[in-house]
């Protein structure tokens, strides 16, 4: 298993309860394929950027271990949810 670090950004229309239930929803789901190390919320910034018509995100940053085959699930997962305007998985150097 190889260790990495994921960054998503939220939209900033979802209230506190929404953030939690997107938290508990993504580490329920790496820690059936791996294991979380640690959950941060970073808070709301704002983006360099305008993306999806937001001009500021709420940034979750997670750091974990998993097989390197289950990060196309997760991005795709990412994609597919909707409060979500962007992410990224980076590997980290062991």
């Amino acid at each position: 298993m190889n260790k990495y670090e994921s960054i998503i950004i939220v939209n900033p229309n979802v209230d506190e309860a929404g953030l939690k239930a997107l938290e508990e929803k993504f580490t329920g789901l790496i820690n059936e394929n791996g294991k979380v190390d640690s959950v941060e919320s970073m808070g709301k910034r704002k983006l360099a950027y305008e993306v999806k018509k937001c001009k500021e995100g709420t940034y979750i940053l997670f750091n974990f271990e998993a097989k390197p085959s289950f990060i196309a699930e997760l991005e795709r997962i990412y994609r597919i949810t909707d409060e979500v305007i962007k992410f990224i998985v980076v590997k980290k150097e062991n």
